[in-house]
């Protein structure tokens, strides 16, 4: 795998993570641990270069939900609007599902199922949890520059502001 010049790491990344409670709510204990952690694991390590930003970053990314689109709010870090993006939830509705159905597979089967069936189940959750971070790359394409961990990152964001718990 390549590794992006130095200063994508340094200008093309996110150093802030906001949730629009109005939109998204606040949650349970549980889920708003797991709304942190995500966020936690965005920041620590992405690429995220929005089209026509020129590296002028880092950004700042707030999100919220309208309707049936997921929107990011993109501003630099002194709070200066860079774009925002409306991307519609409808191709991740599919694949957050079945995710949350493997994830309770997953999760019955470390209580009594063999090594075996849980790395089986497990290699499954990644296989969807991939699928998701491809599909969010490609509605993303043309808009937002991403490598897949920070898809990936994202992906599991967006999978925990739709976790009921």
């Amino acid at each position: 795998m390549t590794q992006p010049p130095e200063q994508d790491d340094q200008t093309n990344r996110i150093v802030a993570v906001t949730l629009d409670e109005e939109s998204i709510g606040r949650s349970g204990p549980d889920i708003e641990h797991e709304r942190a952690i995500a966020i936690y694991d965005l920041i620590e390590q992405n690429l995220f270069a929005p089209d026509g930003a020129d590296g002028k970053g880092p950004f700042t990314l707030h999100i919220g939900i309208t309707g049936n689109r997921l929107m990011f709010d993109i501003r630099r870090e002194d709070g200066t609007p860079v774009v925002a993006h409306l991307l519609s939830l409808t191709p991740f509705r599919r694949i957050v599902k079945d995710y949350f159905m493997i994830c309770d597979s997953y999760y019955q089967a470390i209580r009594t199922a063999t090594p075996d069936k849980i790395e089986a189940i497990d290699m499954g959750r990644r296989g969807i949890h991939d699928e998701g971070s491809r599909t969010l790359q490609e509605r993303l394409k043309g808009k937002v520059r991403v490598d897949f961990e920070t898809s990936r990152r994202l992906f599991t964001l967006i999978t925990v502001l739709h976790w009921k718990g």
